[in-house]
């Protein structure tokens, strides 16, 4: 599987975006796939996740109603619609996926677990 980010930007605050992340060699049924972000000097935080097969979802405390992931089957793409921006949500956003199959529960949040990386979409704030 490969993954293909896109849709960063710069933006105001209080502004939306929509990342995209698309996979292609391979179907993600039995993937989960993430969100992370990282900020320059600061470490990759995890952001939101969800698990292909049946769409449960996860958000961090930080971005929990202004952040929303999706998916699309037909387009083996994961979206992450972001909302009411703020400049602390200025980083580079990476996706990224595991294979989940054999796991119950809601996706991981450690990005450790997840073995293919997309390249990174950059997102700016202004205040």
């Amino acid at each position: 599987v490969q993954l293909q980010a896109s849709g960063g930007g710069l933006v105001q605050a209080g502004g939306s975006l929509r990342l995209s992340c698309a996979a292609s060699g391979g179907t993600l049924s039995n993937y989960c796939m993430g969100w992370f972000r990282q900020a320059p000097g600061k470490e990759r935080t995890f952001v939101a996740a969800i698990r292909w097969r049946g769409g449960s979802t996860i958000h961090a405390d930080s971005v929990k109603g202004r952040f929303t992931i999706s998916r699309d089957n037909a387009k083996n793409t994961v979206y992450l619609q972001m909302d009411s921006l703020k400049p602390e949500d200025t980083a580079v956003y990476h996706c990224a996926v595991y294979h989940c199959a054999a796991s119950l529960g809601p996706p991981g949040r450690d990005p450790t677990i997840y073995s293919v990386w997309g390249q990174g979409t950059l997102v700016t704030v202004s205040s």
